[in-house]
């Protein structure tokens, strides 16, 4: 719970919560009757959500930051903890998602861009909270990945490696939490209908609504389970083309429509 005086509502801190799974995680958040901490990039847009919510000071704050800056993000974490106190559950849901080539020169900087945002950009969000939830003895630090993180899609390379290592992180995480009473949560989700998604050229099955995703993400953080992949058929199907051989899932995705590269469709963040 919150070491604020006066307050007793847990808190919860979430990046990216300007559209998408983020923001839908703090609806779903503020109806459990969680205070909200919320982190985006287009700190105005995110603003202008908030107070038309209704919710004053007392009950969410917002934060601008771009995960990608360590010291931006890493400062808003401190500015949480001094305004509003150790929250329950921090959520590292900033994110993006752009197609690459390695032929095209200019497609490493989108991949360094990629890295920075879903791998350093998670480590640093998690990094001003992981000493005072060990103090306290509970908390949860939410990792979001992707199923894309169970095998590498073509045209998909930065997206794919970086939840690969969003997995591996949170495990790696996991294991040096544990025992303290922090629980370290990776949600993997499949096709979900944001921003991030609209552009993609291809079918998305097992679609969820933003709603929905943040119902049984919800359910999964409460329940502090250490890896949750959302809708589960999508866990399914991942699993079992990890299993194909090499060659077959070669030619299975072979002329599959790949994601946009930088210029070529709206950059989804």
């Amino acid at each position: 719970m919150s070491s604020v005086p006066g307050t007793s509502a847990p808190l919860a801190f979430i990046t990216g919560a300007s559209s998408g799974i983020g923001q839908a995680l703090a609806l779903r958040c503020a109806r459990a009757g969680y205070r909200l901490a919320l982190v985006a990039r287009r700190s105005e847009e995110l603003q202008a959500w908030v107070d038309a919510q209704g919710w004053d000071a007392q009950r969410c704050r917002v934060y601008r930051a771009d995960v990608a800056d360590i010291d931006g993000i890493v400062q808003a974490g401190l500015s949480c903890l001094e305004q509003q106190g150790v929250p329950e559950v921090v959520v590292a849901n900033a994110g993006i998602s752009i197609g690459m080539d390695t032929t095209e020169r200019e497609d490493l900087a989108v991949m360094a861009r990629t890295f920075a945002t879903n791998n350093t950009g998670m480590a640093a969000t998690f990094h001003p909270f992981v000493a005072a939830m060990r103090a306290r003895g509970s908390g949860r630090l939410v990792g979001i990945a992707s199923v894309a993180a169970i095998r590498g899609l073509p045209g998909h390379g930065a997206y794919c490696a970086s939840k690969a290592a969003v997995v591996a992180y949170c495990e790696s995480l996991r294991g040096e939490l544990r025992g303290s009473g922090v629980r370290v949560v990776t949600l993997l989700p499949g096709y979900v209908d944001t921003p991030l998604t609209r552009e993609n050229r291809y079918a998305m099955p097992f679609l969820l609504s933003p709603e929905v995703f943040a119902d049984r993400a919800f359910a999964a953080i409460e329940a502090g389970s250490s890896y949750r992949v959302i809708p589960w058929q999508m866990g399914v199907v991942a699993k079992l083309l990890r299993l194909l051989p090499n060659a077959w899932f070669d030619r299975l995705l072979a002329g599959r429509a790949r994601k946009h590269r930088q210029g070529q469709g709206k950059p989804a963040s």
